[in-house]
């Protein structure tokens, strides 16, 4: 393997992105050297954050820049190995970008333990969207027995955790979703106790029935509407773990000069807690013990997750565009490499 595909960011989005920001290439690998790993993808995680790293705004992690290979999570298989903790064929996950192949320094990768469950839970229910859920509820969120716990796109990767997770700490599970099928997975399959589609009419009123004693935890990654819906709903001393923005992520809808004299107004008279995270402020002390409590559980089936895989390097710019306007259902994952 001398030759990989990569796609790459051709021009910067102004707004939603669109097939026109991205460009596949070929492009040779380069020569491994000692302590390099040389890797076939098996598979490609899609997440919103990767909307803003393609934008050169200033951030938490430094932008994509034009003309480079776009930021993704991967599982992989080892191909050669220069380095004394990996050998051929064991799977890996690191951070190669949406390429079928790399090089990369053994350092930066981590061998692939999902407790007997399929690999690519790796970067889903066991991976970065599972610990954001698990770490921003335990550590922020806190959730206790009889509290109800709110939460945005619930039938995602992070949402359908934090449901699941609070339903197991004895609060009770509220889940957001777009559609009458999306909502039902949540309801039916996820076993959350109540459900609220943020597509309705009554989106406000629907909320109140669900919710009759307030929310003591909404976890947001939404905003938005979203936001505007549950605001008024917080309880006295509410705590609100933000991982994420989605609905403002293209600049759409309502300015932050609307909704902040409102939020401000409520955190202030309710003494709620906002606190913004990026799960890498505890991934490195936490990680092991959170795939260990929750990797038996999920294998075994008592933790429920859904994946929407899509096939093929080439396609992962529309599933990507698709999945920022709410098309996927599960976490979106690409299989890079055929009969993986």
């Amino acid at each position: 393997m001398t030759t990989i595909k990569r796609i790459v960011l051709a021009s910067r989005p102004t707004a939603e992105p669109s097939a026109e920001n991205f460009r596949q290439e070929e492009t040779d690998l380069r020569d491994a050297g000692a302590g390099d790993v040389t890797l076939r993808v098996l598979y490609l995680s899609l997440d919103p954050y990767m909307r803003g790293r393609m934008s050169d705004a200033k951030s938490y992690a430094a932008p994509v820049p034009v003309d480079g290979i776009m930021e993704g999570e991967t599982i992989c298989e080892v191909v050669k190995s220069r380095h004394n903790g990996f050998a051929p064929g064991e799977i890996v996950r690191g951070r190669t970008g949406w390429c079928t192949g790399a090089v990369i320094n053994g350092d930066v990768l981590r061998k692939v333990d999902t407790h007997g469950a399929p690999i690519t839970t790796a970067v889903g229910v066991l991976g970065m969207p599972g610990f954001t859920a698990w770490s921003g509820l335990k550590f922020i969120g806190q959730p206790k027995a009889g509290e109800t716990v709110a939460v945005a796109a619930a039938s995602g990767p992070v949402g359908s955790m934090v449901g699941q997770l609070a339903r197991l700490a004895g609060a009770r599970a509220v889940g957001i979703a777009g559609g009458p099928d999306k909502c039902a997975f949540v309801k039916n399959a996820l076993g959350f106790d109540a459900v609220v589609d943020h597509r309705s009419k009554n989106f406000a009123s629907d909320i109140d029935v669900a919710c009759p004693q307030g929310i003591d935890v909404y976890f947001e990654s939404v905003g938005g509407h979203v936001w505007d819906g549950v605001l008024p709903r917080l309880n006295q001393f509410a705590r609100v773990p933000v991982c994420g923005l989605v609905a403002q992520y293209n600049g759409a809808g309502q300015t932050d000069a609307d909704r902040l004299p409102t939020t401000m107004s409520v955190i202030l008279r309710r003494s709620v807690l906002v606190r913004g995270f990026i799960q890498t402020e505890f991934a490195a002390e936490h990680f092991d013990t959170f795939l260990n409590e929750i990797g038996p559980r999920v294998a075994a089936g008592e933790i429920r997750y859904r994946e929407d895989v899509v096939e093929g390097l080439a396609n992962a710019p529309a599933a990507f565009v698709g999945m920022l306007k709410g098309a996927s259902f599960g976490k979106v994952i690409v299989r890079v490499a055929s009969g993986a």
